[in-house]
């Protein structure tokens, strides 16, 4: 029987950047918030001289425990789903801060085309482009007016990138706050070779900092100092931007915030179209809790966000048979193949040393900015070459033909540790009416919940962008003039391990048409309007780049909207 505590006017579940974003600014508009985090207290101090590539990297400190909670899996209805036991194709964060403590920092905004592609394909090849299953749609919102929240989002973060308009991505109507990050011999190569082929380069944005910067709250921050270690740890100088470091620390000082660690939430609580709070458990004691309230706000995971909408009962449920209901739909991944390794016998690059997002890329190739009118595919990819920093545990670049132990591969690991370069992508990620999450009818979780199922697998769509973009990755690294190069040029199943891309996107997509999305464009749900679920569950598809500052953009919009419901209540949209 769960212990009914007094009730509160706001609930946050989960604590990372949506929830961060939100808290900070709800509290400062002088709403009090009860946020409640699954996993532990964290803060930068934690992290003071631990470059532990074997605690954090390999063995995912910061991490989920999947002996406790996981996701199974299946490619398609036909076969059995079983559980993810070992961390494989994504990482799922853990705690304060979520898994803005452990990404790299590399910032992106989607493409105007990425709102409006349904819209867009249609107008420019028609509806016959677009292959039997794939249920692309429009957002609900577009580029130019989600362009203020990016604008808000890095500010706060303080984001490091080229002042000018970079040609082939969206307009922005003010420069990032900080400068680009250095630029190495690596990157210089990158930039020198792709301009050779007549394609325009650009530093990547970055949420390292690439200076000493004070954002518009006042909080302070010091510039990165490259040591490389970013993605899957925490940031010692709190150079990288995490809600731990920025938005967190705002919405403490104002006294209206009150955070509640070690809180599992199992359950939204609902009557008569609206929520009436949550339930949650005391994880270190198993204790179970009622949590009323006026508002609740689900900030959580991909799939934490729609396990707990389907396990509350709260949505119709997504049916791939029939195309109907809308919970678990529209899950999407990233696509990561097509990447060229080139091998250099007389040159060699420091890349020991680096930071999540210090790199080149360029934009030619992604979403519509080339003609698809005779490719059997649509959307595309950035390609980049990134310095993040090769650790020697994880990074053992050799030759195809090398063996996987023994003699010749130490030799050959060592000699090519610091004389590789790689050109890869990170290509968009289409929804298909076959690809989504549901709840699984067997496997369940240490309390007896059932756990989150994911049906999903590579389509044609995924193998021929894959197979295009590789020739152009290939063509930029032979433009390099190293000594040969590889390429991965072809990509089949997908399977849940190795590591891919901790991007997983949608299952509670935004919309205008409550018969295909669960919210609307203030990440409102149609069903309970005193109920906003943000993140990237709202991604109706998934983009060339890296979901973060969509995302918080996102967070920054459903902020307006839930100020908005405080005042006067009702649906928004």
């Amino acid at each position: 029987m769960a212990t009914k505590l007094p009730k509160v006017p706001i609930v946050i579940v989960g604590l990372g950047w949506m929830g961060g974003v939100i808290a900070a600014e709800l509290t400062k508009a002088g709403h009090k918030v009860v946020a409640l985090e699954r996993g532990k207290s964290r803060k930068t101090e934690d992290y003071f001289h631990v470059h532990d590539e074997l605690r954090y990297s390999q063995r995912y400190d910061l991490m989920q425990d999947l002996s406790k909670e996981t996701v199974t899996f299946r490619s398609n209805e036909k076969v059995r789903s079983l559980p993810m036991r070992t961390y494989g194709s994504f990482l799922l964060g853990d705690g304060i801060g979520g898994a803005g403590v452990h990404w790299n920092g590399q910032y992106h905004r989607f493409l105007p085309y990425d709102f409006e592609i349904y819209s867009k394909t249609v107008e420019r090849y028609g509806k016959k482009k677009i292959p039997e299953g794939m249920i692309i749609q429009d957002w609900g919102i577009t580029y130019d007016e989600l362009d203020p929240y990016f604008t808000k989002f890095e500010a706060m973060a303080g984001i490091s990138g080229e002042q000018e308009t970079v040609e082939f991505i969206g307009k922005m109507s003010k420069p990032f706050p900080t400068p680009p990050m250095k630029k190495t011999p690596a990157m210089k190569l990158f930039e020198d070779a792709t301009k050779s082929l007549g394609y325009k380069p650009y530093v990547i944005a970055s949420a390292n900092l690439s200076e000493n910067y004070t954002n518009p709250d006042g909080i302070s921050r010091g510039a990165c100092q490259y040591c490389a270690f970013c993605e899957r740890f925490g940031c010692e100088y709190g150079s990288k931007a995490d809600p731990v470091v920025t938005v967190l620390p705002v919405a403490e000082k104002t006294g209206k915030l009150e955070v509640r660690t070690h809180a599992n939430v199992t359950r939204v609580l609902h009557k008569d179209g609206k929520a009436t709070g949550v339930v949650y458990v005391n994880t270190p004691t198993g204790e179970e809790f009622e949590q009323p309230a006026d508002l609740v706000i689900l900030a959580s995971y991909v799939f934490s966000n729609v396990r707990l909408l389907l396990m509350s009962k709260l949505g119709k449920p997504y049916d791939p048979k029939s195309g109907t209901g809308v919970v678990g739909r529209n899950y999407a991944y990233q696509i990561v193949g097509g990447s060229s390794t080139a091998f250099f016998e007389e040159k060699e690059f420091n890349t020991f040393m680096g930071a999540g997002a210090l790199g080149n890329s360029i934009d030619e190739f992604n979403g519509d900015n080339f003609d698809h009118s005779s490719l059997d595919f649509l959307h595309g990819g950035n390609i980049r070459l990134t310095q993040t920093g090769n650790r020697p545990i994880a990074t053992n670049p050799t030759p195809k033909g090398t063996p996987s132990w023994g003699k010749d591969f130490k030799q050959k690991s060592i000699r090519y540790a610091n004389r590789t370069l790689s050109v890869g992508i990170q290509g968009a990620n289409m929804p298909f009416r076959h690809h989504y999450l549901d709840l699984d009818p067997v496997y369940k979780d240490i309390y007896g919940d059932p756990l989150i199922r994911l049906t999903y697998d590579f389509e044609d769509q995924d193998k021929k962008l894959v197979s295009y973009i590789a020739e152009k990755t290939k063509a930029i690294a032979e433009a390099m003039k190293p000594s040969f190069v590889e390429t991965g040029n072809q990509i089949s199943k997908y399977s849940i391990v190795p590591y891919q891309s901790t991007h997983n996107t949608g299952g509670v997509v935004m919309g205008k048409d409550p018969s295909t999305s669960t919210v609307n464009n203030y990440l409102q749900m149609w069903d309970a309007d005193n109920v906003f679920v943000v993140g990237a569950s709202a991604f109706a598809h998934n983009s060339g780049y890296n979901p973060t500052a969509t995302i918080g953009a996102l967070a920054y919009r459903a902020v307006e909207g839930i100020l908005k419901y405080l005042e006067k209540g009702g649906p928004l949209a």
